[in-house]
């Protein structure tokens, strides 16, 4: 039978014959499959298909609900230690304000310093789209007021009538 991560299990392996590992690491030869189910039946463990591309394919002799068992666990350890990153979003115009600019700036430097990535954006409305430059220099006055936290993962680039700067954390040194 197959149990998820497509491994091969006693019965489902249809090669005739396999080289057999014993559960202790044991090299056993190769084995006709009849031969290595029986093996693995008189040790009360499961025949477990290793490596099926292999000429011919390699057969481990063991208790496969404890092997998925610990499989699971380590998963689950990887999960707990993984950090989510997410992306927070600060609107800005092309004609901003020195003050709104600052508010902007300190919700920006709030984020990057919780640790979280910063995606600067300028929506350009009407015919400011023919001022692109005007766009240009307010992200990059973004990017130098927030170098001492961040720095720039992305420059600014153009999509569609919106203009974008990826920023994220300064790495701590551990």
């Amino acid at each position: 039978m197959t149990i998820a991560n497509d491994t091969i299990v006693n019965e489902g392996i249809r090669a005739r014959e396999v080289r057999l590992i014993a559960g202790d690491g044991e090299q056993l030869g190769i084995k006709s499959k009849q031969e290595a189910l029986q093996i693995a039946e008189d040790a009360n463990l499961d025949l477990v298909l290793v490596a099926p591309k292999a000429k011919p394919p390699v057969a481990r002799i063991m208790d496969y609900g404890k092997y998925r068992f610990e499989l699971q666990k380590k998963q689950r350890e990887a999960r707990k230690k993984q950090k989510v990153i997410s992306v927070k979003e600060v609107r800005l115009s092309p004609t901003i304000d020195t003050n709104d600019f600052n508010t902007k700036l300190k919700n920006a430097k709030k984020f990057l310093g919780k640790g979280e990535k910063v995606r600067v954006s300028i929506r350009f409305k009407g015919r400011a789209i023919t001022h692109k430059d005007i766009g240009r220099e307010v992200l990059n006055r973004m990017a130098q007021e927030t170098s001492d936290v961040a720095t720039v993962e992305q420059r600014p680039k153009m999509d569609g009538r919106s203009m974008f700067l990826m920023l994220s954390p300064i790495a701590e040194n551990k």
